[in-house]
């Protein structure tokens, strides 16, 4: 599988206000704190990027004593990270060998970056090993398998074959967890509608979208073009657009 250069994308990333949109305080870790009362808390974002979510969360739950890190495999987006939130220690690794002692971690979040781990069943080994017992890991992603109509395969065709190399089925991301003794549920969301192209070719224009990084600059420049000509022929144009999304909560036994 291909890999995005996150060095070459750090600078660019937070141009995308649907990535602070997106953000909400995390129900999970409400119930994590209520069901196993405690003095302290160590949290982990795995991937964490440019510090999005852990700013968020930090301030929606300063009341608490948490001690939160921050761990990823880019030095641009983690150095947007250190810039954006202070309270937070921040590491710089692979998450398939994370220099973390075993048992660290009360809650382990990725969001939106499972696919671009490149040995998955490693990664997962890892975050087991440094997941305290009764510990919650909780990924959050979207689901390319249930949604074959969303608008960057429409304009982007080969970026769905990419996808495919990159991303785990929500059925093999049960059945990899459960083995290696996690309780997991699963639970995914799907939209259809249609949406304007023109309220997205900014998107395209950032080039932030992983997989946009991918396909070759041929196909990324007559895709745009073609989304372009279509919103110069009718600046209204509709497409229809599919968007699923997947939660999964394992909690370590």
């Amino acid at each position: 599988m291909k890999i995005t250069d996150y060095e070459k994308v750090a600078h660019v990333y937070d141009k995308n206000p649907f990535r602070f949109e997106e953000v909400e305080t995390d129900s999970d870790l409400i119930n994590l704190i209520n069901n196993t009362p405690g003095s302290t808390y160590n949290i982990l974002d795995l991937a964490c990027g440019t510090g999005i979510y852990l700013k968020h969360q930090t301030e929606t739950f300063k009341a608490y004593n948490i001690h939160w890190h921050g761990f990823d495999a880019s030095q641009g987006m983690l150095a947007k990270a250190k810039d954006k939130v202070k309270n937070v220690t921040f590491v710089h690794g692979r998450a398939e060998s994370m220099p973390y002692e075993d048992e660290a971690f009360d809650y382990i979040t990725n969001h939106y970056a499972f696919h671009h781990f490149v040995e998955k069943d490693k990664a997962l080994d890892e975050i087991h090993r440094v997941l305290k017992t009764d510990g919650v890991f909780k990924l959050r992603n979207i689901n390319i398998y249930g949604m074959k109509n969303w608008w960057v395969y429409h304009y982007f065709p080969s970026a769905l074959m990419e996808d495919y190399k990159r991303f785990w089925s929500h059925d093999m991301l049960f059945r990899e967890l459960s083995s290696r003794g996690f309780d997991v549920r699963i639970e995914c969301s799907y939209k259809m509608e249609n949406i304007k192209a023109a309220d997205y070719v900014h998107h395209v224009a950032n080039r932030d979208i992983s997989v946009l990084t991918l396909i070759d600059d041929e196909e990324y420049e007559h895709g745009f073009d073609k989304m372009k000509q279509d919103i110069r022929h009718d600046p209204g144009i509709k497409v229809i657009n599919d968007f699923s999304e997947l939660v999964c909560t394992a909690r370590k036994d």
